[in-house]
């Protein structure tokens, strides 16, 4: 979870003035968290209570308010009887990070992820984002090589994870939906020589890059871990109602 929340922080300042390039400060002036992390904090603490999605996700976004939602999910989230909207965007799979800690099996893991991206985000391309970064970040975690996933998510998903992140950035725009940001930014994740590597690959494309690396900083932080001194920054820009929740759920992983 603290590789995705990183991954937003990092990126957080680029959203709206991207580069393309991966030669940046790391943690540049003005990092902050945004709606990304709120949401993924909401799904991981629902899951350590056995809460309601639903519920986590308006509860945080009342806590924290104007940190970037989209126009929708701000309506859903005040809207206490509202349902889902079907929506097709990349919100469903940059929350989904905690999940694949959560699960004993495959089928939990899907069952979980389309439950936490279902609440808003039931579109089918939203609920198979989720599921396919979920999945990554199950394998991952469990050790496979990355040409291993690649394949597998392949081969699953129909994603095309064969361009290399220096094919993509010279055309890639900004792009809000699940079908374009997830297997982008799995691309990122897989092609990465470390943690690090990857937030930076994610965020040279320019576009949604704080999701991006928001995706991408999961996946990768199942990969290869997250260095301590770059996560005690990352938790440095939270509360600690926030860092309360990092610990609760590093408790849960055993770490």
């Amino acid at each position: 979870m603290i590789g995705a929340i990183t991954g937003d922080i990092v990126g957080s300042i680029y959203e709206h003035h991207n580069i393309k390039t991966k030669e940046f400060p790391l943690f540049g002036e003005g990092c902050h968290f945004t709606d990304d992390t709120v949401c993924t904090f909401a799904v991981a603490d629902c899951l350590l209570d056995g809460g309601d999605f639903a519920d986590y996700l308006r509860l945080y976004a009342r806590r924290y308010p104007d940190r970037g939602y989209g126009a929708m999910f701000q309506r859903w989230a005040g809207t206490p009887n509202m349902g889902p909207y079907n929506s097709w965007g990349n919100g469903a799979a940059m929350r989904v990070s905690a999940v694949p800690y959560f699960v004993g099996s495959e089928a939990e893991l899907f069952e979980l992820a389309e439950r936490q991206a279902a609440v808003t985000h039931n579109h089918p391309d939203a609920i198979t984002g989720a599921q396919a970064v979920a999945l990554t970040t199950m394998m991952a975690k469990s050790g496979i090589g990355v040409n291993g996933i690649r394949q597998e998510i392949t081969k699953r998903f129909g994603y095309d994870l064969s361009r290399s992140v220096d094919d993509i950035r010279p055309n890639h725009i900004f792009d809000v939906s699940c079908a374009g940001t997830a297997p982008t930014a799995i691309i990122c994740a897989l092609a990465a020589t470390d943690y690090e590597d990857a937030v930076r690959n994610a965020i040279s494309l320019g576009g949604d890059s704080d999701t991006l690396a928001c995706i991408a900083g999961g996946i990768a932080e199942a990969i290869f871990g997250v260095p301590e001194k770059i996560a005690a920054t990352a938790r440095g820009y939270l509360n600690d109602e926030l860092n309360a929740v990092v610990k609760r759920f590093l408790i849960h992983i055993g770490s």
